[in-house]
């Protein structure tokens, strides 16, 4: 099928690849949370207030390696941290888009 690439993690195909860099809990809502635009830290906290600090850095830092996302630090006290889609993560939105309409499918009123 081929060899398929993003960073320095090699795929034999395309849809492992999509779905390693979007996997665990916490991926595709951080991504989904920074559709609409950029977010500090403390935002994404508060729009899942169930992810752990732990977690929520750890998934910030993979998706930022993979280059989905992009981190960018001021230099104030206290420091002040935004997390944005890169151009690559922008093209992201067409499958969360699936993903959003096939769940709601199963909303209970």
């Amino acid at each position: 099928m081929g060899n398929f690439k993003i960073n320095d993690k090699s795929f034999r195909c395309p849809v492992d690849l999509t779905l390693n860099t979007i996997m665990g809990k916490w991926k595709v809502v951080i991504l989904n949370n920074l559709m609409d635009g950029k977010k500090r830290y403390g935002m994404l906290q508060k729009l899942m207030p169930d992810v752990t600090d732990r977690v929520l850095t750890k998934q910030l830092r993979e998706l930022e390696m993979d280059g989905i996302i992009t981190r960018k630090v001021y230099p104030v006290v206290p420091p002040k941290v935004e997390y944005s889609l890169t151009e690559r993560g922008k093209t992201i939105k067409p499958i969360l888009d699936a993903m959003s309409e096939w769940g709601s499918k199963f909303k209970v009123d």
